[in-house]
């Protein structure tokens, strides 16, 4: 009996030995001194001076060790295999076997949110995926269906997932070449791109150092060397830029040339997601202006002639008409790089986007990703014959009038006449107001930490009684 027992215990320890998961993940690929780091030397990364190839099995990169790494986090610094996001603007990101929802919270097994991956496929992981979104409304899209303006693509080898609503399309999954002729299999990362930021609505798909822009109208792939921007893992368009991700870094790139300007690579942590001890912010006075929900006041807000909402506060913009990618703040001069932070005013008209910081004004136009005109800035007083600090300004749509706001006072400016010279000052039943915009549902000023709205600039300026106020929280979908 007793030889008996022994045997028996040595069998469940050879079974227990033989069923231990070895242990080679992220940690050992990001930390380690032998590293298979993106930017190791002796790298097994697809980068590295000894590398293996991309989908060989000697790689320590992109696509292999995908089972481990995942219950570690994402904060450790892990290489994803793809980003998109899905119909309602919520992010996934991929690695392996597992998805992270959203810029927090933990990982899911990937079948949880695409449930028949694993019924067409043994599931290892997802090789590219991106949203596809089409306006019906488009002339290069009217012969669509009302439904059939929002898929996710998933990227398996050979084949393509369509998932509508999270569930997969009849008919898929599908040979890639039978979707999107002259596409390779075993892709790198893929990326919308549509009509107005590329020349007509179309998918990059990226592969080694390759790039085919796939035009979705023409069927017509075009494709391009992009040596100089590192091999995508991930790619991404969100809020109208795009990013191609490598290792736990991020570059964001042109979509037509692959122009990279700025200081890149950067790392993920601080952008896409919510770690530890990474993010913008340094300090809490910045932290209170990145933060949508803060309580500190904006500084202002407008709409453009494209439609598109800015609110502004200290050195970050948010654009409030992309709720449905999500509301994230953006430095100021990411996207009008002379005027940094700090701005009193802004208002849109004649397709050009007027800031006034200080005593300057500054104008941009707008057809032209906001470059500055020639000659700007000059001071308030030339341009708009105002003299004195401005608080607030905007021009309703279709009308020539700026209306700008002096702590309890406003005054109209005919934007075209010349030379231009206050026509009209209005007393305002406020002491300060930090913000205004007009649209075609009237006029709306921010005060604090609320908002009130007017049916006209001539309602604000006669009226004596207070509309009732609402919360910019709500505004902003705080919901505290």
């Amino acid at each position: 009996m007793r030889l008996l027992s022994q045997a028996l215990c040595l069998c469940l320890a050879l079974a227990l030995c033989l069923a231990a998961p070895p242990h080679h993940g992220i940690a050992s690929d990001h930390q380690g001194q032998n590293s298979g780091d993106h930017h190791g030397q002796n790298s097994g990364d697809h980068h590295g001076q000894n590398s293996g190839d991309h989908h060989g099995q000697n790689s320590a990169g992109h696509h292999d060790s995908h089972h481990d790494v995942a219950h570690l986090g994402r904060c450790q610094g892990i290489e994803f295999d793809a980003i998109a996001p899905d119909e309602k603007g919520t992010i996934y990101f991929f690695k392996g076997t597992h998805a992270w929802k959203g810029f927090e919270g933990p990982e899911h097994n990937v079948t949880e949110f695409f449930h028949e991956l694993d019924d067409h496929h043994a599931l290892d992981h997802i090789d590219a995926a991106f949203r596809l979104h089409r306006d019906p409304d488009t002339a290069d899209h009217k012969h669509h269906d009302d439904h059939d303006h929002d898929h996710i693509f998933l990227f398996l080898g050979d084949k393509v997932y369509s998932y509508y609503n999270h569930a997969l399309e009849a008919g898929f999954p599908k040979a890639i070449h039978d979707v999107f002729k002259g596409i390779p299999d075993h892709l790198d990362a893929a990326v919308e791109c549509p009509k107005g930021e590329c020349q007509g609505d179309s998918v990059l798909f990226f592969k080694d150092s390759h790039v085919y822009h796939f035009d979705l109208k023409t069927q017509i792939v075009k494709t391009r060397d992009w040596s100089h921007l590192t091999n995508c893992t991930s790619a991404l368009r969100w809020l109208g830029r795009y990013y191609c991700f490598h290792g736990h870094q991020f570059t964001k790139f042109h979509p037509v040339t692959g122009e990279v300007t700025g200081d890149y690579p950067k790392d993920t942590r601080n952008y896409f997601m919510q770690c530890p001890g990474f993010g913008h912010g340094t300090n809490s006075s910045e932290r209170d202006h990145l933060q949508r929900c803060s309580k500190t006041p904006f500084d202002a807000l407008t709409v453009d002639d494209h439609g598109k909402s800015y609110i502004f506060r200290g050195a970050y913009f948010l654009r409030l008409d992309t709720k449905r990618d999500g509301w994230h703040a953006w430095p100021i001069d990411s996207q009008w790089k002379e005027v940094h932070s700090d701005v009193d005013a802004v208002f849109s008209w004649d397709h050009k986007l007027y800031i006034i910081k200080r005593d300057q004004v500054y104008i941009y136009k707008s057809d032209q990703h906001y470059v500055l005109v020639e000659g700007y800035p000059k001071s308030v007083e030339e341009e708009l014959h105002v003299k004195g600090h401005v608080d607030a300004a905007f021009v309703c749509p279709g009308t020539h009038v700026v209306h700008i706001i002096q702590g309890s006072k406003m005054i109209d400016v005919d934007l075209t006449a010349s030379p231009r010279a206050a026509s009209k000052e209005w007393p305002l039943p406020y002491k300060h107001i930090d913000a205004a915009k007009c649209g075609p549902e009237g006029v709306r000023i921010l005060v604090g930490a609320e908002y009130f709205d007017y049916g006209s600039p001539m309602l604000l300026a006669t009226g004596r009684i207070k509309p009732i106020p609402h919360s910019i929280a709500d505004m902003l979908g705080c919901h505290h």
